[in-house]
């Protein structure tokens, strides 16, 4: 049910866009119980002044590798389960593609289940 946008710098190749999707799934069924086969992710592709983030923001240093993430699921998480979707998300980013932890951003956004449809005009999740 996760609807996963990432925004990176124009230019990376093929190989590393896929082991930036396969990381976040990985992460995503492994923490937040997410299926497998639940892949939904848009990634947009920005020149570099078109992705504008501060470089040192509470004391971490970014690069040019800076990668945010934005995470629409449902309201069903606990804080810890949070906590540990992103600790997993920078590790696996780490392993393939090679992503500093530093460059990794992530945000939730919280929805309530009636306000998926996956389609057919169906409310699918909604009691």
């Amino acid at each position: 049910m996760p609807l996963t946008r990432i925004a990176l710098r124009a230019g990376k190749p093929a190989e590393y866009r896929k082991a930036l999707t396969d990381s976040i799934q990985r992460a995503l069924v492994g923490t937040f119980n997410v299926p497998k086969d639940d892949v939904f992710m848009l990634l947009s592709e920005h020149e570099a002044g078109n992705l504008i983030y501060d470089r040192q923001y509470l004391n971490i240093e970014r690069s040019d590798d800076f990668v945010a993430i934005q995470l629409t699921v449902s309201n069903t998480r606990t804080l810890e389960q949070k906590k540990a979707l992103y600790q997993r998300i920078a590790d696996e980013l780490a392993q393939s593609p090679g992503l500093r932890r530093e460059d990794v951003f992530i945000s939730l956004v919280e929805v309530d289940k009636e306000n998926w449809s996956f389609g057919n005009g169906i409310a699918q999740y909604a009691v």
